[in-house]
């Protein structure tokens, strides 16, 4: 019987896990540059963890068992509610803000479509401990850090931003009542990935009559804060959130990533825990589904079970993004070669021993270097060491000495074999 791969998960050859680590290791260079330390937490947890922040009706939507205690668990969908947790167990201990990121491998009950799997790896930024703008002005200036990192410019992504307070003012002005604004918030979130049709129709099912809809389009259509304003119609505390947005605005024009961001209504996150400005990212040409999201997210501590403490953050998963990375490009290909620093060889006439000396003294050194088990020709293994991406050809000779060739510029330098054997040159 053959067995393939589960449905939605990847193997990850080498050269695939050389991509996965240049881009795990950006994540990680872009968030200690800008001051977050790291954690982790189970890959699995009590599914009470999950249902208690996004609802009963999350069992259906990630992968959970009960173990042989009888205990209801969950391999983790997310993170988020995992940091919650730990925070709330030291939050009396722990220095304001806390700025902690994470990279962890996820597992979704998803339909498997391009771009979205149900195994993946996702970058997480957090700030805990602050109301202020500035913690999701900071947030979304590392989103941007890490795309100018990888070589990714403004016509290529735009973190496309807008705010749940604004988008509730919204609703409220159109006249949806509270209690309805629960279900609405999901199938706004949907319009921009949805025909005008299939919009209408899952807000008519939603409860909206057309005038409400009609409003409520005319608001997430505004361009500017100006329109924002005339759309709300001076709705209650509006001013209060227009003024943290342009606040935003400004710290990361500031900050010099402005032009990497644009208002945008439409932008709802269908979380329910959202509490203020919420963002996007996407491929300029809106082609592929949103490379990160995040926002604002006060009350997560709170519901379960710790203090109100204001928190915003991100996620970025690394599906869309390793396709973009091809799409634009920016995958090149010293990105997915090996890169040896040596590839030993023995010409003819040399004892292998003498070969796996010089080996295990440049390994002792720190440099990376390997061989060939098979006696062949020097032709050979040199071509074997172009197949490898070594950076140079340590061919040891009969009689100590070797000559060390630079497979870059084809420059070649006799030394003796005492010189190799003090380490790497």
């Amino acid at each position: 019987m053959k067995i393939q791969a589960v449905k939605g998960t990847r193997d990850f050859y080498p050269e695939d896990m050389r991509l996965r680590n240049w881009i795990v290791d950006a994540w990680r260079r872009v968030s200690l540059r800008n001051g977050f330390e790291e954690y982790d937490a189970p890959i699995f947890e009590y599914l009470d963890l999950f249902a208690i922040k996004s609802g009963p009706e999350i069992a259906g939507q990630l992968f959970s068992f009960t173990d042989r205690g009888g205990r209801q668990l969950a391999i983790r969908p997310e993170i988020t509610p995992s940091l919650a947790r730990m925070v709330n167990a030291k939050i009396n201990s722990l220095p304001r803000p806390i700025k902690w990121f994470s990279v962890p491998r996820l597992c979704r009950a998803e339909n498997p479509q391009k771009g979205r799997l149900r195994e993946f790896f996702q970058w997480n930024i957090d700030i805990i401990g602050s109301d202020d703008v500035l913690a999701d002005a900071e947030c979304i200036f590392v989103c941007v850090d890490f795309l100018r990192e990888v070589g990714l410019t403004p016509q290529d992504v735009q973190v496309r931003i807008g705010s749940r307070p604004l988008t509730l003012a919204a609703l409220r002005s159109a006249g949806v009542p509270a209690e309805a604004t629960d279900a609405a918030l999901p199938i706004l979130d949907k319009r921009p990935k949805v025909s005008d049709e299939e919009f209408r129709g899952l807000a008519t099912e939603g409860g909206l009559s057309e005038e409400q809809v009609r409003a409520v389009c005319r608001f997430q259509d505004c361009r500017s804060m100006e329109e924002v304003r005339s759309a709300l119609g001076g709705a209650d505390d509006s001013e209060d959130q227009i003024g943290a947005l342009n606040r935003l605005r400004d710290c990361l024009k500031t900050m010099g990533v402005g032009e990497y961001c644009t208002l945008d209504m439409r932008i709802v996150r269908g979380l329910a825990y959202y509490t203020g400005i919420v963002y996007e990212v996407f491929d300029a040409g809106g082609a592929l589904r949103a490379i990160a999201g995040g926002g604002r997210y006060d009350n997560l501590l709170e519901v379960l079970g710790g203090p109100k403490v204001g928190a915003c953050g991100f996620g970025m998963g690394d599906v869309v993004l390793g396709i973009l990375l091809r799409e634009k490009g920016k995958v090149r290909p010293g990105i997915l070669a090996q890169g040896l620093d040596f590839y030993v060889i023995d010409d003819e006439g040399c004892p292998l021993e003498t070969v796996m000396q010089v080996v295990g003294a440049l390994r002792s050194k720190g440099a990376s270097a390997d061989f060939s088990y098979k006696r062949q020709p020097t032709g050979k293994q040199l071509k074997e060491a172009n197949r490898r991406g070594a950076k140079r050809a340590v061919i040891v000779r009969p009689g100590n000495t070797v000559a060390v060739k630079d497979l870059v510029t084809g420059e070649q330098q006799d030394c003796r074999i005492e010189d190799i054997l003090a380490g790497p040159r």
